[in-house]
Parts: structure tokens; sequence; C-alpha cells
């Protein structure tokens, strides 16, 4: 008996050195068992940098699946299929996505949309005032923020949209089309918006948009709701290293050389010529960590600047037939909590 009871005991203390072992051993594969599925677009960025340098999964210890998309309405729609946990969504594709019920919150404006998305005539299409848009083609991503201000622009300038051809292609498709001459304008950021300005005048912008009708846009990062409160630490670590790299932009701009780390980055990345990112990243405003976490852009629920911009993307989306129905408080998508965690950490 004494014996069984032994070899009872020895066998347990046997096992439990095992799993010791195993657990020694596995332990980094323990640590990479979270995982995210993250995406990006085809927009040049401090964003961008942040990956080639491998500083989230520094700072998070998760394993990140990076996966790219021609747009943010393409990300969107991989969101609400939860393909994809985190993405970069334009504001307009977000709006749309959310007032269908999709459970998605902004926790983080990528960038303030100025210059850097714009709409370009093509030389010799006779386009020469607003009016002369009137039965010509013009590329423009559907969904967009691209796309809502081109509407925008045309309601501004009293044009019906039904008179305009308007042709729903993604970035690269415009650049291709416009190489062809199949089309007569395009409305998109870069790198296909420097493509098609090689050959072609610049009519409008978004920054000249938003200044005036008040219908600012932007690119915000997006996430699953159920998805971001499971992994909180997650998050604060994620949205600190997104400011830190938009910090270092801000600071010294014109380290963006041809030569520099940061243009290969995102030329690695995304393609396009190295002398068009600095151009393109500089069209765009890249909002402080301090700045994110006020109530001009993700603090203050519906009265916060991203949730009246949101609900008023969503007002012209309906008014336009996108989206069926306006939801009464954009607030409940929007969240600064996250940048605020960020702001507590070392």
């Amino acid at each position: 008996m004494l014996k069984r009871s032994g070899y009872r005991i020895w066998n347990r203390i046997s096992l439990g050195l095992l799993l010791i072992s195993l657990i020694a051993v596995a332990g980094p594969g323990f640590a990479q068992s979270k995982k995210v599925t993250i995406g990006y677009q085809l927009i040049y960025g401090p964003f961008l940098v942040a990956i080639a340098n491998g500083d989230f999964e520094r700072a998070t210890g998760y394993k990140i699946e990076w996966r790219q998309f021609d747009s943010g309405n393409n990300v969107a729609t991989a969101m609400a299929s939860e393909d994809v946990q985190v993405g970069p969504v334009g504001s307009s594709p977000f709006a749309a996505v959310v007032s269908r019920g999709v459970q998605l919150q902004l926790f983080y404006i990528m960038d303030n949309i100025q210059g850097a998305e714009a709409m370009v005539v093509r030389n010799g299409a006779g386009i020469v005032k607003p009016a002369d848009l009137k039965g010509k083609k013009v590329g423009v991503p559907f969904v967009s923020t691209t796309h809502y201000h081109l509407l925008t622009a045309l309601n501004m300038w009293g044009i019906d949209p039904a008179s305009v051809h308007m042709l729903n292609m993604q970035p690269n498709q415009i650049a291709a089309a416009w190489d062809r001459g199949d089309i007569d304008a395009g409305f998109v950021w870069g790198p296909a918006l420097a493509r098609i300005k090689e050959t072609g005048k610049l009519f409008i912008t978004s920054g000249e948009i938003g200044r005036k009708t008040g219908k600012r846009t932007f690119d915000g990062m997006a996430v699953d709701r159920k998805w971001a409160e499971a992994n909180p630490d997650f998050m604060a670590q994620f949205v600190k290293v997104l400011a830190a790299a938009d910090a270092a932009y801000n600071k010294n701009p014109k380290a963006w050389t041809l030569d520099s780390a940061a243009v290969k980055a995102n030329v690695r990345l995304i393609g396009g010529d190295p002398k068009d990112v600095a151009e393109t990243v500089a069209g765009y405003g890249y909002p402080s960590l301090s700045e994110q976490a006020s109530s001009a852009w993700l603090s203050g629920g519906a009265a916060s600047g991203a949730a009246k911009a949101l609900k008023a993307n969503s007002e012209f989306l309906k008014s336009q037939g996108s989206i069926d129905a306006v939801a009464s408080d954009y607030g409940q998508f929007v969240t600064a909590k996250y940048a605020e965690a960020a702001m507590k950490l070392k």
C-alpha cells in the first residue's frame, strides 16, 4: 500500500514538474497567443512608419496580422464582418457603417483631411468652372471621404449630382483610368492624387470644401467595441504608439526627405514615388494626444467635434440615399477613454 501511494505521489510530482517545464519552454508562445488583425489603407503617414518599425508589436506584446485595403469603405466592410478588429476608416464610411448598426468605435483621429484629398481635372477636358463638370466622367471611391466631399461640393455649387457621371473606382483604378484617358476628373488621395496631378489641374481640395461648408472630413482609427473593451491595455498602448509617431512628424516634418527612413517605409508598404510622400503627408493635420482627448475631437459625447462631424456626414448620406437612417446620437460611436489612458502611461 505504501509502495502504491508513493508511486502515485511520485507520478503527481513528475507531472507537475513536466507542466512547469513545458510552461517555461512555451512562455514566449503564451504571450503571442494574444493576436489581432489590423488594417491599413493606401494612405501615406506616420502610422506606416510605426508599422514598419514594429513599434506596435513591441509596445503591446500582441502578435499582429497587418492587412492592406484600398479604401476605408473596404476596411469598414471587413470590420463589420469581424475579419478585422482595428483599422483606419474615413469619416464618411465610418458614419455609414455605424448608421447601419455596426458596433464600432472611433478612438483616434488619424488625420484631419485638408489638402491631402482633392479633385483634379484633366488638361484639355474643358473643365474650367464647376458647371463644366456636367456630363463629365469623375472617378471617386464611393462611400469615401472624397465621395462625401464631391457631393458636398456639387451641392455647394448648385449642381445636380445626376448630371455628373460619377464612377465608383478605388484609388489605383482612378490612376489607371486617368492614364488611359477614360475619366475627365478624379477626387482622390495620394499616391494616386500625385499621379493624376502630373497631367491635370487642381480644381478644389477637401480643405477648401470643409472651410466653405463647415463639413470637414477626417480619417479615424476604429475598433470593434467588444474587442476593445476586452483588451483595454492593448488599446492604451496602441494609442500611445500612434501618438508618438504623429508627434515625431509634427516635431520635424522636414526630416521626411527622399532618402529618409520614414519616406522609405511608406513607399515599401504601399508603393508610389518617394518624391510624392512628403508633399502628401504635409496636406494632412495630425492632432496631438491632448487634442485627441479634448472636445475638439473625441471628448464630450454627442457634443464632441468628431460626433458632430459624423452626424452631419450621415445626414448628407441619407439625403443622397446612401443610408436609410441617421442615428440619434453619434457620441456612442466615439470614445476618448483610450486616448486618456494613453496619456497616463509612462
